[in-house]
């Protein structure tokens, strides 16, 4: 069961709009800035009033010790300073005492004879807003609970930051088309500006926007067949909502099954043939070379070549000749077209 007082004090903070404590605490701080206020002042007037006023000079006779004078033969005091400063101490303190002791008890009148409420009126006390409320639909199972609002909180919250996100996404996908636009178009060319390719001449004569340094991708003869050329005019809307690069791309996808099937089925071979032996290899190695081998006894039988010597032997038939005959036969031909040169010079 809740404490009583506890009770007491937050029947009286809703009715009142304000905490019985915090009142007090107001009045007991607005009287000590009152006396902090009253001490400075008393400080002031003191520290501006003539010491010979204050007694200070009735003191230095009595002590039978003559003050200094300034220049202008006025008396200097110069310990009236510390004393009204030690002065004006000891009064702060004594009136903070007195402030804290007093207050004290009136805060223990208030609480106990003024802001109270008897103990046993409490469960009778009925505040204003209170009047006419139902207190049968708190029990009805379908109320929300503050658990399911906390959860619809979250869930709006992320709702919300979702929504952000998307918004930046599509800026940011929104400069990017833009971006390629320019490189297909020309960088004063876009979509919306496509229906008036008419006017893109500019006047006097001048030409109009460039063409993009990708233009060619939608330009050629290649890329109009595919669909892909820039539409223009009344053919945006139409080719936004049919056009070849559609149609292929749609027929590729449809072909990812049958691919996805035959790259099943030829996986296990795959790996059969990575799984064969080096006897295996050898023979289709052997094989290989066999048909080489015929092949190239077939084309040279057709040049004529006699190829019914051993196996092994050169394919022309005569003796080899060495390195050593071919250079000396060069050194007799060298010698031959330089005597007919002389004969001529002759």
């Amino acid at each position: 069961m809740s404490n009583p007082k506890a009770i007491e004090t937050s029947l009286l903070t809703e009715h009142l709009r304000y905490n019985p404590i915090s009142l007090i605490d107001d009045i007991i701080n607005l009287v000590n800035e009152l006396v902090g206020r009253a001490v400075d002042a008393a400080e002031e007037g003191l520290l501006d009033a003539d010491p010979v006023a204050l007694g200070f000079a009735a003191k230095a006779a009595a002590e039978g010790r003559v003050p200094e004078a300034d220049e202008e033969g006025k008396p200097q005091f110069p310990e009236a300073r510390t004393e009204i400063e030690n002065g004006i101490h000891q009064l702060e303190t004594l009136l903070e005492s007195n402030v804290d002791k007093n207050f004290d008890k009136l805060e223990l009148y208030l609480l106990r004879n003024v802001l109270t409420i008897p103990e046993d009126i409490v469960p009778w006390v009925r505040l204003p807003h209170y009047e006419n409320l139902d207190l049968k639909s708190a029990t009805d199972p379908n109320a929300p609970t503050p658990e399911s609002l906390q959860a619809l909180r979250r869930k709006l919250l992320e709702t919300q930051k979702l929504h952000n996100a998307l918004l930046a996404e599509k800026t940011r996908n929104e400069a990017l088309l833009k971006q390629l636009r320019s490189l297909i178009s020309g960088p004063t060319s876009t979509l919306g500006h496509a229906a008036n390719g008419a006017n893109a001449q500019a006047p006097g004569g001048a030409e109009g926007p460039t063409a993009g340094a990708f233009s060619f991708l939608t330009e050629t003869p290649g890329a109009k067949t595919l669909g892909l050329a820039w539409p223009t005019g009344s053919d945006a809307t139409a080719s936004a909502n049919q056009g070849p690069i559609q149609t292929n791309t749609a027929f590729t996808i449809s072909q990812l099954p049958a691919l996805r099937s035959l790259l099943a089925v030829l996986r296990p071979k795959l790996a059969a043939m990575s799984n064969r032996s080096p006897g295996d290899e050898n023979e289709t190695a052997a094989e290989r070379r066999k048909y080489i081998e015929s092949q190239t006894r077939r084309v040279l039988a057709r040049r004529g070549v006699d190829i019914s010597g051993a196996e092994g032997s050169g394919a022309l038939s005569g003796r080899r000749v060495v390195p050593e005959e071919v250079k000396a036969l060069e050194e007799i031909v060298g010698q031959i077209q330089h005597g007919n040169e002389d004969r001529m010079e002759e």
